[in-house]
């Protein structure tokens, strides 16, 4: 192995350590901890999709959402994500639009999250949220219904999915009886 890749090897290793060690923090609940070494990887490592999402996700949990924004959006700007984290940051990036009044980003982000990851549920879930923010109500609506009537276990729900279903392609739908 020569030098270059050795380096890269220890460095690649270190910064594996370092971020497994901060997410670590995060997990027993020492979030503002993570946060600091979290922010010194991301100076550290401008551009790295995982360490950016990692980050993102830290400052969310303390509520520091403005901040947690850039991280997003550098995440997502990367390659390296896995699906999971990808979806992650997609669901985060714009609930964290949505509580900081950005609707309309919100709903681009969420509907973007969508067509990557058509039957997400939390991305369903929050871009009905986000739509009915806008004043979108029946869409969000029929969002939520679809989403009740195909994941519900409620025995109730169970028993009239089809009708769930059939009632949320049209809420204002009226029959005409005697």
């Amino acid at each position: 192995m020569n030098t270059d890749n050795a380096e890269n090897a220890e460095n690649r290793a270190s910064r594996d350590g370092l971020l497994a060690e901060a997410v670590a923090l995060r997990t027993r609940g020492e979030a503002e901890q993570a946060r600091e070494r979290l922010v010194a990887l991301a100076d550290r490592y401008p551009g790295d999709a995982v360490i950016a999402y990692q980050t993102a996700w830290t400052h969310d949990a303390l509520g520091l959402e403005a901040e947690a924004v850039a991280y997003y959006e550098t995440a997502l700007a990367g390659t390296d994500l896995s699906d999971d984290d990808r979806r992650g940051a997609l669901v985060g990036l714009g609930s964290t639009f949505r509580i900081l009044g950005r609707y309309e980003k919100a709903v681009v982000t969420l509907r973007g999250g969508l067509a990557e990851f058509p039957d997400d549920g939390a991305l369903r879930t929050f871009l009905a949220m986000a739509l009915f923010n806008t004043g979108q109500h029946d869409e969000a609506m029929r969002i939520l219904l679809e989403l009740l009537a195909s994941t519900s276990d409620d025995l109730g729900v169970r028993s009239y999915r089809a009708a769930i279903s059939h009632y949320a392609k049209d809420l204002r739908e009226v029959v005409e009886g005697p």
